[in-house]
């Protein structure tokens, strides 16, 4: 017989995980929904994300500006990811370390700059 009771603590935390999971999604929304704060308008509905309608004609023009901040967001949030670990392991690196993020931090703000003047950042 195959004693499963040192499985019982995993358990109760996928259960505790599973129920705070659950209640963070639901409670909000039922707490929305008795306060009055849902009231969906035509404001509150309109496309923020993109700047079109989501469904439309597959084939039409759009804008790929949000799409340029999007990839640069991407690109900085990465670049402070990897900031961290550096940061910590720069005692190890010495000099090679410093000079190889320099240069990696070059390289992203010559990306900046370029990017910047091309007008990619500007929103009209």
């Amino acid at each position: 017989m195959i004693d499963l009771s040192q499985y019982l603590p995993i358990l109760i935390f996928i259960f505790i995980a599973f129920g705070l999971s659950v209640l963070f999604v639901f409670l909000p929304m039922g707490v929305s929904r008795l306060t009055g704060s849902h009231n969906p308008d035509a404001e509150k509905l309109s496309e923020y994300e993109c700047g079109f309608p989501a469904f439309e004609d597959a084939r039409s023009q759009f804008d790929v500006r949000f799409y340029l901040v999007a990839i640069s967001f991407i690109i900085f949030d990465l670049e402070a990811a990897f900031l961290f670990p550096w940061a910590v392991s720069l005692g190890e690196t010495q000099w090679v370390g410093w000079i190889g993020m320099m240069t990696f931090l070059f390289i992203l703000a010559v990306g900046l700059a370029y990017e910047w003047k091309k007008g990619a950042l500007d929103w009209e």
